[in-house]
């Protein structure tokens, strides 16, 4: 698995729609991610270089790189490339195919199957995953990526809520499986008006 993993997340990223992220009984297929690709891309966390809070994207693929985000959510990134140069897949939304009674007592503010794991923290949320798990083997750890078998058909576009250059047209680094209900709505970033 980390040799596929060990290319840009631009190249991987397609690859992992239908793929399935596994913590202890509850799983999810991958429908939606979003590629960045480190210091050349100004939506990545490595965009200005390494720091403690992006070092597990300098690490080895194949590992996971977890962050919070507004106070209060996690989210969690594939890690890809070779050590030492930072780029990352965001778990953006899937469909949750196993525990989904174990994750809908998670996401208690869940209205339908569907948006469980709609948006990168509810899906860190159905999972499981939490802030600690940044590092993870994701081929030996306790939260698991099972590669698909087939190449699934998918849609590309912006990054969803990424200000700046990195959140334009020029960065298509959003894929997804087009009609799939768990796909997150694409919303751009909100421009704040200086005062």
């Amino acid at each position: 698995m980390f040799e596929l993993l060990s290319r840009p997340a631009t190249e991987v990223a397609p690859l992992l729609l239908g793929a399935v992220v596994r913590v202890g009984d509850v799983a999810v297929r991958l429908t939606e991610v979003e590629a960045y690709l480190g210091e050349i891309d100004p939506g990545s966390h490595a965009f200005r270089g390494p720091g403690k809070r992006n070092a597990v994207m300098y690490g080895p693929a194949g590992h996971l790189y977890t962050y919070f985000t507004y106070g209060m959510h996690t989210c969690a990134n594939v890690v890809c490339m070779p050590e030492g140069i930072a780029s990352g897949i965001l778990l953006r939304a899937g469909e949750v195919i196993e525990g989904a009674d174990i994750a809908a007592a998670r996401r208690t503010t869940s209205s339908k199957f569907s948006d469980l794991a709609q948006g990168p923290a509810r899906l860190a949320v159905a999972l499981g995953i939490r802030l600690d798990d940044a590092g993870t083997n994701l081929e030996s750890g306790r939260v698991r990526l099972e590669l698909p078998q087939s190449r699934a058909p998918f849609s590309a576009g912006p990054r969803t809520g990424v200000a700046g250059d990195g959140g334009s047209n020029e960065y298509p680094w959003r894929f997804w499986i087009p009609g799939e209900p768990s796909v997150s709505p694409y919303r751009p970033a909100v421009k704040r008006k200086r005062s």
